[in-house]
């Protein structure tokens, strides 16, 4: 998702100029506030990863529950996952999109916290759930069909907001 910024445009040139102008001195000048855009730009960034992230919507049989989620796109930002990292809040993981969908298998090499690893099918709906997979475990956790996507959330929490196969995903 992209976030949108609403402004009214300057009507005239003059007007662009002003804005421009300002935005700059108060981006250069200490002491003053920065505009709200720049703030929502700079949460758009994990400070572990330096991954985007996203908002991602689950919707359980319980009701919608949305997560933050940082976005892993590249063969190196996957293969790292969430490797070494020792805590994760309550409403925040990891989706590795895969275009074109495929059998996916999560490891949990070289990863410290237990998560909840859920494969997504091309419909964005849940394919299967390996629940509290253990850290450090090379054991590999394959999805059940092709994958579109897979998100990584803290061990146990799937069951806490009551998330199975069949559930809608978005991102």
């Amino acid at each position: 998702m992209k976030l949108m910024n609403k402004m009214v445009a300057p009507r005239s040139l003059a007007a662009m100029m002003a804005l421009a102008i300002a935005g700059s001195m108060a981006a250069a000048t200490p002491g003053v506030a920065k505009p709200a855009h720049h703030a929502a730009r700079a949460a758009a960034v994990h400070p572990a990863s330096g991954l985007k992230v996203v908002p991602l919507t689950v919707t359980t049989t319980n009701g919608r529950h949305v997560f933050r989620v940082e976005v892993a796109v590249t063969e190196e930002e996957q293969a790292k996952g969430l490797m070494f990292r020792t805590a994760m809040g309550a409403d925040e993981g990891m989706i590795f999109p895969m275009n074109p969908p495929r059998g996916a298998a999560f490891w949990m090499k070289n990863t410290v916290i237990p998560l909840d690893i859920v494969f997504i099918g091309p419909d964005h709906r849940v394919l299967n759930v390996a629940a509290n997979a253990v850290p450090y475990d090379l054991t590999p956790l394959p999805s059940i069909g092709r994958a579109a996507g897979v998100l990584e959330l803290n061990g146990g929490r799937a069951a806490q907001i009551g998330l199975k196969a069949g559930d809608k995903v978005v991102w």
